[in-house]
């Protein structure tokens, strides 16, 4: 008979003791960086203009306020600090899933309503910058496939606005075929990207037990809930990329570790596929895809599969008159005219590290070193077989791709929204950590000051 793990998994020898004072040390580094983006920042701002941000090192201004979520955010933090721990080490499992998925909603709605309604759901997609803002272009979807790369620099006729123009046309299209089905608005576009990207902790915890078992995922599973992240998975589009990569990664974990990979397989193709489609830095999820290839036992059986499934979503996309490449190559010309050309390299690639700090919080922080302590451990394996080094290598490579991101220079700020789809993978790494309770109330302390201190962009 299958055992259901009892409370005492969350304290167990799977957690290894010891490390308090370097897990303080490291949170301390973490917030030292924190502290020297904000004071850097905010002096290269005031002076030069040139981080175009409002709050650096996030897009946003200084603005204290509570609103309608704010009761609501306080008793889901108190519930999920409280109760988290104990309901993840012994729920059913799919029982389980159902309540993070649910815990998750509960908690990004309610840091979205800390802005009020139509501030933090209904008015945040429609801005001048956003996809809401073209749906009427989009009339004729094929013909406009066709012109999208006309219109992506800023001195072409009619050019896009910027996160259009920043994103291939699936971004757009999401919203487009909303309206089509009478879902269109702020509202409806808010409520899809907040019911959909709350998915995405399901779907990583999905893979953390396919990967490196049971145990770890329900570790993991209240700090996917409570994260300072879901500021900007509501409601800001990345939520919704950062889901559909999640359970790409999830199907093709099912795929390489299931005794029936096809069909799994195709779909885990498919959702890459779009993936691709959707952002252009997603690409780099091609990094963590292959660190779930590497700890499958299928993964020769499974390629052909994803495969074909992957072509799909290029094949209609570039049947239908869009180029990929050439969008692309047209976006890093725009990228320098705009915000991206005045930008310092030289800040942002230290400060959107900082940036991270804020989405994942402190625990993630800890939870981050204790995992390279694992995969050190691990030795020179190729393919470590325990569970804490398996699970930091899958952490570790959403941490590589990260740093790609970072390092290539298309990432200068913003980075709170734009890299959510990394973000939520370097989440199980605070399974590692002993004391759950004190960590998670962690997590939601900063949550909450950041919403009510600060009017983020997103």
């Amino acid at each position: 008979m299958k055992r259901t793990p009892d409370r005492t998994d969350l304290h167990g020898p799977r957690v290894r003791p010891g490390g308090t004072a370097a897990d303080a040390c490291a949170v301390a580094a973490a917030a030292l960086l924190v502290l020297a983006a904000a004071l850097i920042g905010t002096h290269l701002q005031n002076r030069y203009g040139v981080l175009r941000v409002g709050w650096p090192p996030l897009v946003g201004e200084w603005m204290p306020h509570a609103g309608p979520g704010t009761p609501a955010a306080l008793v889901v933090a108190v519930a999920v600090v409280a109760y988290g721990p104990s309901l993840a080490a012994r729920l059913p499992w799919r029982p389980l899933l159902l309540a993070v998925w649910g815990g998750a909603l509960a908690w990004t709605w309610s840091l979205a309503l800390v802005d009020g309604w139509q501030r933090g759901v209904a008015g945040r997609l429609t801005t001048r910058h956003e996809y809401l803002q073209v749906i009427d272009r989009f009339h004729d979807i094929p013909a406009t496939l066709r012109d999208f790369h006309a219109h992506i620099l800023i001195d072409a006729p009619d050019n896009w606005p910027a996160h259009v123009a920043g994103h291939p046309p699936g971004a757009t299209l999401t919203f487009v075929l909303l309206d089509r089905i009478g879902l269109g608005g702020g509202a409806w576009a808010g409520a899809f990207v907040i019911t959909v990207g709350s998915t995405a902790a399901v779907a990583v915890l999905v893979t953390v037990r396919r990967l490196a078992g049971e145990d770890l995922a329900r570790r993991a599973a209240p700090f996917l809930v409570l994260v300072p992240a879901a500021i900007w998975t509501g409601t800001s589009a990345d939520g919704w990329f950062a889901a559909v990569a999640a359970w790409a990664l999830a199907l093709l974990s099912l795929a390489v570790t299931g005794r029936r990979p096809a069909w799994t397989g195709l779909g885990a193709g498919l959702l890459f596929g779009l993936t691709v489609y959707l952002s252009y830095g997603l690409t780099l999820m091609a990094v963590t895809a292959a660190a779930v290839l590497l700890l499958g036992t299928r993964r020769l059986r499974v390629l052909p599969f994803v495969a074909a499934g992957f072509l799909v979503a290029p094949a209609v996309f570039t049947a239908l008159g869009f180029d990929w490449w050439e969008a692309y190559r047209l976006l890093v010309t725009r990228y320098y005219q705009g915000a991206g050309g005045v930008r310092p390299y030289g800040y942002w690639v230290w400060a959107n590290l900082a940036c991270t700090v804020l989405m994942v919080g402190p625990a993630t922080v800890a939870g981050l070193r204790r995992g390279g302590a694992e995969l050190w451990r691990s030795g020179r394996a190729a393919v470590p077989r325990d569970p804490a080094a398996r699970l930091a290598l899958l952490v570790g490579s959403a941490l590589l791709a990260l740093l790609v991101a970072d390092l290539s220079g298309m990432s200068k700020a913003e980075t709170e929204r734009i890299w959510l789809p990394f973000a939520v993978w370097l989440l199980p790494a605070c399974s590692f950590l002993p004391g759950p309770r004190g960590w998670l109330a962690g997590q939601a302390a900063l949550a909450l000051l950041l919403n009510h201190l600060v009017l983020t962009g997103w």
